[in-house]
C-alpha cells in the first residue's frame, strides 16, 4: 500500500523548519498543503518546490468541518495510487483536524500513515507571552469554544481566531466568565520576524485590530479570587476554607442533622421568590439552596463517606438512566409516557418493600406525608374514582369533627380534626393542588395582611387593645384590598 506522510511547515519562516524535512520537501515528487495561507510557502516557491494546495476546498463549503472532512477523503483517495507526501502549517499533531481523520482512517485500514514533525506554534508562543506550560495550560478552538471548558485557573491560549467574527463569538464566550476589562493578549506570527504582540481588555478584542489564521489569542489565570466567582471550583474553595480550622467556627460546627432546617428554609424561600416573578430573588434563593448543597458535600468530604464528585456521579448516571428517550433508544410520544417510563424504572432501582407505604413518610412535614401515602396508595387502586368521592368524604369528615366538638373528649377532636386535613389532602391531590405550597402560601398571605394591620395600628392609635375588633377586621379588608390593586 503506498504511503501517506504527513509533515508540518512549522510556526514561521523556512530558516525555522528542521533540515531533515527541508531535505524531504525536495526530494517529494507528490506534494499537497492544505493551504498557501502560510509564511513558509512563499519562500517554498522561490526554492523551485511545487505543490497542489486545497485553497478551493475552502470556497466549496460553509463549515470548517466539511472542508477537513474532504481534504483528508481526497488524499486517501491520492495515496491509494502513490506515495503522497501532504504538508500542514505547525505540527501535525497539534490542532490539525484533517490530520485527525487521516488517523481515524488509518485505523480503519484504509491508507498507510506516516507523520514527521515540524515547530508547532505552540513553543514560539510560549515564547512570545513568557508562560511556562507546567504551570498548566489549555489550547481551545475559538470556532468550537464552549464556557464551560474554560479553567480560569490556566493559562488559556485560542487559536482560529482569525477574523472579527469569530473574535466576536470568543470574546462574548469569555465575557460569560471574565471581567469586561479582564486582560487579553492577541499574538499573530508568533517566532516570526512579523511577530506582533498586542494586550487589550476583554471587550476590545474583536475591535480595530488585524487577525489572521496565524492569530492565537492569550488569556492569563485569573489568580483573584474575585475574578473566579463564576466558576464552580471557587464556591467550592470557599466552602471548603470556611469548614477548615483556619475557617468560620460556625459552619465548622455544622452537621447533616444541624443543617436540615436551612435546607427546607431556604427552598421554602425560593418557591416563594418564583411565586413572586422577582428573579434578582430567584437567583439569590438558588445561591442558598446550592449552599446547602456545597455544605453537605464539604460535611461529606470532611468525614471521609462521600464527595461532591459522588453526588454528581450518583445524580448524572440516575438522569441517564431514567431518559432512554433522550440517551438510548426508546421512543415515547408523550411527556405521560415519560413519566410512566420514569416510574417503573425508578421502580426497579429501589429495594423491595414489606409494605407499600414503606419509604413514603417524611418527618419533616405531616402534609407531604399525607399527600404521599395516598399517592402511593391509589397506584393500587385503593382511592376514589373520582374527585366526587373526596368530596363527599370531606363532607362527612367535617360533619364528625363538627360533632366532636359538641359532643367529644380533646382527643376525640384532635383525631377528627387530623381526618378532615387527610381528606383536605387527598382533594388537592385529586385537583392536581400542592397542599405543601397552599399552606405556605397561605402563610405568606397572612403575614402580608397582619403586618398591614400592625402598621395601621402603629400609626392610629398606637396600641391593639384601644381598637375593637370590628376596627381591625376594616385593616385586614384595607390591606386585601391593597392587594388586589397592586
Amino acid at each position: 500500500m503506498p504511503a501517506l506522510t504527513v509533515i508540518g511547515l512549522g510556526a514561521a519562516e523556512l530558516d525555522q523548519l528542521p533540515l531533515g524535512l527541508y531535505k524531504f520537501i525536495k526530494q517529494a515528487k507528490s506534494f499537497y498543503i492544505r493551504t498557501e495561507d502560510h509564511p513558509v510557502v512563499q519562500e517554498l516557491v522561490e526554492e523551485g518546490i511545487t505543490f497542489t494546495s486545497f485553497d478551493a476546498v475552502y470556497e466549496k463549503h460553509e463549515e470548517f468541518s466539511a472542508v477537513y472532512r474532504e481534504i483528508a477523503d481526497n488524499l486517501i483517495a491520492l495515496a491509494a495510487k502513490e506515495d503522497v507526501i501532504y504538508a500542514v502549517p505547525g505540527h501535525p499533531l497539534v490542532a490539525e483536524q484533517t490530520v485527525q481523520h487521516l488517523i481515524e482512517a488509518e485505523r480503519e485500514g484504509k491508507v498507510s500513515l506516516q507523520i514527521k514533525g515540524g515547530q508547532s506554534f505552540l513553543d514560539p508562543l510560549f515564547t512570545a507571552v513568557r508562560v511556562d506550560p507546567i504551570e498548566g495550560f489549555q489550547l481551545l478552538d475559538g470556532t468550537a469554544m464552549r464556557r464551560d471548558d474554560i479553567q480560569m485557573n490556566q493559562h488559556l491560549f485560542i487559536g482560529q481566531v482569525y477574523d472579527a467574527f469569530s473574535a466576536s463569538e470568543v470574546k462574548l464566550t469569555l465575557m460569560e466568565k471574565y471581567p469586561d476589562d479582564f486582560p487579553v493578549t492577541i499574538v499573530t506570527a508568533a517566532g516570526s520576524s512579523k511577530e506582533v504582540i498586542r494586550t487589550v481588555p476583554l471587550f476590545e478584542l474583536d475591535r480595530g485590530m488585524e487577525l489572521s489564521n496565524l492569530t492565537t489569542v492569550y488569556v492569563p489565570p485569573a489568580n483573584e479570587r474575585e475574578q473566579r466567582y463564576k466558576e464552580w471550583q471557587t464556591f467550592r474553595e470557599i466552602v471548603a476554607i470556611l469548614r477548615s480550622p483556619a475557617g468560620c467556627p460556625w459552619d465548622r460546627e455544622q452537621t447533616h442533622e444541624s443543617l436540615k432546617r436551612y435546607a427546607i428554609e431556604e427552598v421554602y424561600e425560593l418557591i416563594q421568590a418564583i411565586n413572586e416573578q422577582d428573579d434578582e430573588a430567584i437567583v439569590e434563593e438558588l445561591g442558598d439552596v446550592l449552599l446547602q448543597v456545597f455544605l453537605h458535600a464539604q460535611i461529606g468530604e470532611d468525614e471521609g463517606y462521600f464527595s461532591m464528585e459522588d453526588i454528581l456521579q450518583s445524580i448524572s448516571e440516575k438522569m441517564v438512566r431514567r431518559h432512554p428517550h433522550v440517551f438510548g433508544e426508546v421512543t415515547v410520544n408523550s411527556s405521560g409516557e415519560v413519566l410512566s417510563n420514569w416510574q417503573a424504572i425508578k421502580e426497579t432501582e429501589k429495594p423491595k418493600v414489606e409494605h407499600l407505604l414503606q419509604g413514603q413518610r417524611r418527618e419533616e412535614s405531616s402534609l407531604l406525608t399525607s399527600f404521599n401515602f395516598q399517592k402511593k396508595a391509589a397506584t393500587v387502586g385503593f382511592d376514589w374514582p373520582d374527585v366526587a368521592g373526596a368530596w363527599s368524604k370531606f363532607d362527612e369528615e367535617l360533619q364528625e369533627w363538627k360533632h366532636a366538638i359538641e359532643h367529644g373528649t380533646l382527643e376525640q377532636q384532635v383525631d377528627e380534626l387530623g381526618d378532615v386535613l387527610f381528606t383536605l389532602v387527598n382533594l388537592s391531590r385529586f385537583l392536581k393542588l400542592s397542599p405543601e405550597l397552599a399552606m405556605q402560601q397561605a402563610n405568606q398571605k397572612f403575614e402580608r395582611r397582619f403586618r398591614f394591620v400592625e402598621t395601621s395600628v402603629r400609626e392610629g392609635r398606637g396600641d391593639f387593645g384601644d381598637y375593637t375588633l370590628d376596627e381591625l377586621e376594616e385593616f385586614w379588608q384595607q390591606a386585601k384590598h391593597e392587594e388586589r390593586r397592586g
